[in-house]
This record gives C-alpha cells, sequence and structure tokens, in this order.
C-alpha cells in the first residue's frame, strides 16, 4: 500500500501533444510523442500504446495528463522521459486521461 507521503511524490500535469510519430521499434504498437508541459517542465517525450483508438492526427493538440517525475524508461531505441495515463479496457485499449476542459500546459493534477 502507499502512504499519503509516497503519493504526493508523484508529480501529474496536463501536458498537450505537439508531435506525433510511428514507433516501429516498440515491442507492442505505440507511438512517439512529444508533449509540451508548459515554461517551467518544457518539453517531454513520451511512448503510448494508444494506436487503437487514436489516429495520429487527432493526437496533435489534445491535452493530456501524465506522471512527469518518473526517471527516463527505455523503451527500445526511445527514451521515454513522461508516463501518460489512461484507462485500460478489457481488451488492452488504452483511453486518455485528460482535463474536461482546455486548462494551461504544466498545471499540477491534485
Amino acid at each position: 500500500m502507499l502512504t499519503w507521503n509516497d503519493f504526493e511524490k508523484v508529480e501529474m500535469h496536463v501536458g498537450t501533444i505537439i508531435n506525433v510519430e510511428d514507433f516501429p521499434n516498440a515491442k507492442n504498437p505505440a507511438y512517439k510523442l512529444t508533449i509540451d508541459f508548459g515554461k517551467e517542465i518544457g518539453l517531454k517525450k513520451s511512448s503510448a500504446q494508444i494506436t487503437n483508438l487514436y489516429p495520429q492526427e487527432k493526437l496533435i493538440g489534445k491535452q493530456i495528463i501524465a506522471v512527469t517525475n518518473f526517471s527516463p524508461k527505455q523503451v527500445a531505441n526511445f527514451i521515454s522521459e513522461c508516463l501518460v495515463l489512461g484507462v485500460v479496457l478489457e481488451n488492452k485499449e488504452v483511453v486518455l486521461l485528460q482535463p474536461e476542459r482546455k486548462v494551461l500546459n504544466g498545471f499540477k493534477v491534485a
């Protein structure tokens, strides 16, 4: 079980996807995302297994929620710098978590 102090260490922020690329080297179908988290955090890259529900062109400009303070993780030949959050459905498809209205990039999720 996590303690409240453990949970408080997790930093989740809102960002906007500004670039999407295919990721053919990934073990499972995925995209390489570049996400703008605003002035303080800046741009971060992430690998996201969201290809089934989200065509690339629909992701540009979409706001998402991500954990921004994980250590970078190598995924195939790519370094993922944040974890984009989503709901995993029974068939393993992922529905992105996003704010219900547009907010400034970098705002913290509480």
